[in-house]
């Protein structure tokens, strides 16, 4: 798939309100003071305005070389809109899907704080994504798993109709010679939704995805990536919920499988990282011997197939030989 250019958390003793973390006695938290507006809210808003400009600002952004002029700089509001509405509504989504169903068990947790990232060249969507806190302890495995699987699969929901309409609007186009432009590797489901509405696309074809498409995209591989079954990951989450008692060992493997897909190119490196810094062992609930329901069972089984059919080997096609050209490292290997 080819794009025209890279944009540029024992029954508590009282029944007390558990807010923010305080000093803990067993199971037993004291009251902290009243939260500020700002606080409670108004920091999530303005991350959330900033994140809704810097995505805009680079699904815009234009930067063209015109011969004898220097470089031309632009911004295509369209562009913009269709970046910002599609990606920040799968992103929202999937962060109102945890804070949702926290409320529904009466957990402490914070509104989604989103992250801009205004950096066309390196940044491909104008945001490091989005994520809440969890500020009080989850009473069982059932909770915990609710509250996990409900943030991806809103996020996946809302990213098929953003995926129809970014495919469709899609075009076909030839393979000549040295291409350019920013080459992105498909999840199985762009696979077969690009099949189904544009039919076969050869070898020595590529399917040209505007910023709704990149938006599904990139709403699929966050998907992907929150359900890999390690540590404090949704999928993580979901792991111990099912499997208590294999779920470390699970992590640990998934882990390690990170850095095995280092080897499909250096883009994998910064996430197979921050999985290790996100830690492999997941802290347990106030009550683990509480039964999960074979309900929950099928709703995992339809998770993995969720994460399968979102999980993309090479997200960027950038393999380690470009890797070395293009930071002018291959020079030291001969």
């Amino acid at each position: 798939m080819g794009f025209p250019e890279p944009p540029g958390g024992p029954p508590v003793a009282f029944p007390l309100e558990v807010t923010e973390p305080g000093p803990v006695y067993g199971w037993l938290h004291t009251a902290p003071p009243p939260r500020s507006a700002w606080q409670r809210w108004g920091r999530n808003l303005l991350l959330f305005l900033l994140t809704i400009v810097s995505v805009f600002f680079v699904g815009g952004f234009r930067a063209i070389d015109v011969p004898g002029h220097g470089t031309l700089v632009g911004l295509d509001a369209r562009d913009g809109l269709r970046l910002a509405i599609g990606l920040l509504s799968i992103l929202l989504a999937h962060e109102m899907g945890h804070y949702l169903a926290a409320r529904y068990y009466r957990v402490d947790a914070t509104l989604p704080f989103f992250v801009p990232f205004p950096v066309p060249g390196f940044s491909l969507v104008g945001t490091l994504g989005a994520f809440i806190r969890i500020r009080s302890p989850i009473p069982h495995r059932r909770a915990l798993f609710d509250i996990g699987v409900a943030g991806p699969l809103a996020g996946f929901l809302v990213s098929l109709p953003v995926l129809w309409l970014g495919i469709r609007e899609a075009t076909v186009h030839a393979l000549a010679g040295e291409a350019e432009g920013l080459f992105l590797g498909e999840p199985l489901l762009f696979r077969w939704v690009s099949h189904w509405i544009h039919g076969p696309i050869g070898e020595d074809q590529t399917l040209l995805m505007g910023r709704l498409g990149l938006a599904a995209w990139f709403g699929l591989l966050v998907t992907a990536l929150n359900l890999m079954p390690i540590g404090q990951l949704d999928g993580g989450h979901l792991t111990y919920a099912l499997l208590r008692n294999r779920a470390h060992r699970i992590s640990r493997i998934a882990s390690w499988v990170c850095v095995a897909l280092v080897y499909f190119g250096p883009s994998w490196i910064l996430w197979a990282i921050l999985v290790r810094v996100l830690g492999r062992r997941h802290p347990p609930t106030r009550d683990d011997d509480a039964p999960v329901g074979r309900a929950r069972v099928a709703v995992g089984l339809l998770s993995l197939v969720v994460f399968v059919l979102c999980f993309i080997p090479d997200p960027i096609v950038f393999s380690w030989r470009d890797f070395f050209e293009t930071t002018g490292l291959r020079r030291f290997l001969h």
